[in-house]
């Protein structure tokens, strides 16, 4: 089966790409979302093998940064169950689980950033959710001509 490529949106400052290298085995849960749409495509369509680019969001210079390979394919959320956890919900139920997260792996670092402007200003990719008016979906899929057009921008330099 081909992998499918995704965008997973991080504000640095709370996990960052270099966050992830540095993580036990370079690998952590994608935990936190609430958003349904997102959470659909982490529990429905997200896959192992399934190839990301790692973006940094809500900071000064948004970019894409690296990538990441996922590891395990979707599972609860038992954050949502931890009353001490920042992403507690008390709606959700172990039992019926409302969130879902994927394992993720580092698989790459770039060597500059690929920012939004220059995302922005590539023909090729002006379909990008990401660009898409009204777009802020934390986890949003990515066609491969595109995932492979932004790792080509980051090895140019």
């Amino acid at each position: 089966m081909n992998p499918s490529f995704w965008l997973f949106k991080s504000e640095p400052e709370t996990y960052s790409i270099d966050d992830l290298r540095n993580a036990p085995d370079q690998t952590t849960c994608w935990e936190g979302v609430r958003n349904y749409q997102a959470r659909n495509l982490l529990r429905d369509k997200i896959q192992l093998g399934d190839r990301v680019l790692f973006y940094h969001s809500a900071c000064a210079q948004p970019a894409v940064v690296g990538t990441a390979i996922v590891v395990r394919e979707g599972y609860p959320d038992h954050h949502a169950w931890d009353t001490r956890h920042h992403y507690f919900d008390p709606k959700s139920d172990p039992g019926n689980p409302r969130w879902f997260m994927v394992d993720v792996q580092f698989e790459s670092k770039f060597s500059r950033p690929v920012t939004l402007a220059e995302i922005r200003a590539t023909k090729a990719l002006a379909k990008m959710e990401l660009l898409r008016k009204g777009s802020r979906l934390s986890i949003q899929p990515v066609r491969k001509t595109e995932f492979d057009r932004i790792v080509q921008i980051a090895e140019r330099m």
